[in-house]
Order: structure tokens, then sequence, then C-alpha cells
């Protein structure tokens, strides 16, 4: 059996031990990039190493999945996985997420600490030089606020599904005790909890930053069974929520190859025309998040729809002319 085969096999073998809930035919052909019929062969090549592979009616399907799940010798990491770990970590900590950080790190102390002390001695060479070779840029931007004692809190209501109460430094009242109904955490150039304060007011956003004594109430509180955290943070460009509208942007020849490669919004259409521009639409909130990022586009962008971006455009533009002509910056010395 060629290597590459062999390397497929083993893949399969630890998706399924990977899931509780086990995988359909349909999933493993899906995850491994394969055929139904090659995902069946590949199945019954597994069972003939694994024979603990164990099936579950699931109607109108079948599941798989090894229940107790790989030894340790079909386990170890590659220098490329840890490496890929190491960065993770470093990028957390580089952007200020320090918990993330630490959670990672601590994963791969155990890693490592589960890992053969053969299989670590082989690796050593190999990700040593890697870890010297790959580094990551740091970018402009705010360094998301992490606190320990917060994201504690937040996540241990979320498993409890019980109301959170805690004094906000922000909104029209600032200081004010709130108490909330936590639908999940959305983390980016800055930290929100997602949480509402009523069924009738729909949920917000709450900077992590300014949320201090903060507990857990003991009061149910469980976010809506239809709520999505993935679709609501779809709704907008960035973090901002607004009204919804549709938007259309008209990006330029000389800029059309960035824009092919650039993810505007999760559901965007781009279009090439003929003039060797491209169309790119998307629904989205956010207006004022996605005018400030338009800036950065110069010439290349214009903004077809809709007509309350343009303003908002024209409007930051004004705002910074007018900041940078009005003599009110004092040279520097």
């Amino acid at each position: 059996m060629r290597h590459e085969k062999a390397g497929r096999l083993l893949e399969l073998a630890r998706l399924l031990a990977s899931t509780s809930e086990g995988l359909t035919l349909d999933e493993m052909a899906e995850r491994l990039g394969v055929g139904r019929r090659t995902a069946e062969r590949m199945r019954d090549a597994v069972r003939d190493v694994f024979p603990q592979l164990e099936e579950v009616d699931d109607p109108p399907t079948r599941r798989f999945r090894i229940p107790a799940g790989l030894d340790g010798l079909f386990q170890a990491p590659t220098a490329e996985e840890l490496a890929a770990l190491r960065a993770a970590a470093d990028a957390f900590a580089q952007q200020g997420a320090q918990v993330r950080a630490g959670a990672l790190r601590s994963l791969e102390q155990k890693v490592l600490s589960a890992t053969r002390a053969a299989a670590r001695r082989r690796l050593a060479p190999d990700l040593e030089a890697l870890l010297q070779a790959e580094t990551i840029a740091v970018q402009a931007g705010p360094r998301p606020f992490e606190d320990e004692t917060v994201l504690a809190k937040v996540r241990e209501a979320l498993l409890s599904m019980q109301r959170l109460s805690f004094r906000y430094e922000g909104g029209s009242t600032p200081g004010r005790m709130r108490e909330v109904t936590p639908f999940g955490v959305l983390f980016g150039r800055s930290n929100y909890l997602v949480a509402a304060e009523d069924a009738a007011t729909g949920p917000r956003n709450w900077r992590l930053d300014r949320i201090h004594d903060i507990a857990v109430t003991g009061q149910p509180g469980a976010k809506p069974e239809e709520f999505s955290l993935q679709a609501y943070a779809d709704e907008s460009f960035g973090i901002y929520q607004d009204d919804t509208e549709d938007v259309v942007l008209r990006v330029t020849r000389e800029g059309a190859e960035d824009a092919l490669r650039w993810r505007f919004h999760a559901n965007q259409s781009v279009a090439p025309q003929p003039d060797g521009g491209v169309i790119v639409r998307f629904r989205a909130s956010g207006m004022r998040e996605l005018a400030w990022h338009l800036f950065t586009w110069g010439d290349k962008v214009g903004i077809v729809a809709p007509q309350a971006l343009r303003d908002m455009m024209v409007q930051e533009i004004e705002v910074a002319r007018r900041a940078h002509t009005s003599g009110t910056v004092a040279p520097a010395s």
C-alpha cells in the first residue's frame, strides 16, 4: 500500500475516533474530498485495521465511529501541526488575547507530554527549524480586552444557561447594573458579549472591557433555540449592528485582482465585469465600519448602493478633511 493511501486511511480513522455521534458515508466523503464509493472502500479498510469500529443506526442512514479512540502510536503530532499550534498561540498573545493564548500553550504542553519520548526527539529538530523560519506580521489595530475573570464568568453562565449581572461602564447610563441572558461572545478587533436584557429587546453587544463586578445570578437564562451566533455575526460587516442594507460595490480593473482574493462579507457574491472590474454584492449592517474599511481601497472601489453608505462615506471624508485642513493639528516639534 502506498504511503499516501495509508495516510488517508489513518486520517479517516482519526476522524472516526474524534466524534461521539459518528459519521455517515456522505460525511466521510465530504471531509476527505472523495466520492461516496471511495469513502465506502476506505471505511471497510479501516474496519480491517480497527475491528472496534461500530455502526450506529440513525434512520434513514447509519453512522460509524471508533468509540474508544486510537492508541497513542497512531496519534503522534507532526512538526507542522505543533508549529501551527505555537503560531496560533503567539498570534493571540500579540493581539492581547492572553487567555486564549494561555489555553493553546497549555494544550501544546499536554500534547507534548502525551507524545512518546522517541517521537518528541524526532520532532524537536524540525519543530525548532519551523519556529525560527516562520513568524507573524503584527498589524496595527486595537488590542482586544481579555480578562480571565470576566471570560470565566461569561462561559460559566453560557454552559449553565444562567443569567449574568454586571456593572456596565458604557451606553447612555454608564455605571448602571445590568442583568442579561448571555447568547455568546464575539472575538475580533474588540471583544463583545452578545446578550439580551429581556426577550422583547433582543440581543445587543456589550464590550467586555466595560463590564465590571460580573456575577452569575443563578437565575435561568438560555438563549432562544433558533438563535445562531454565526448568523448574528454575519448580519454585520464588523461588530456594529444597525439597519441591514443591500450593498453593491464596483471595483475598478486596477483593484479587481485584490477584490477577487478579498472577503468583504461571509455571504458575498463577486461578478467579473466586461471592463475588467468586478461587482461585489452582499447584505449586511454596520455601514460605518464598512465606510472605514473602504477608505483603505482608495479610488479602486466605488459605492453603487446603498445611498446611506455613500452619504456616510462622504461624511467621514469631510470629517477627516476638516481635521487636517483646519489648522488644529499642531506641527511636530
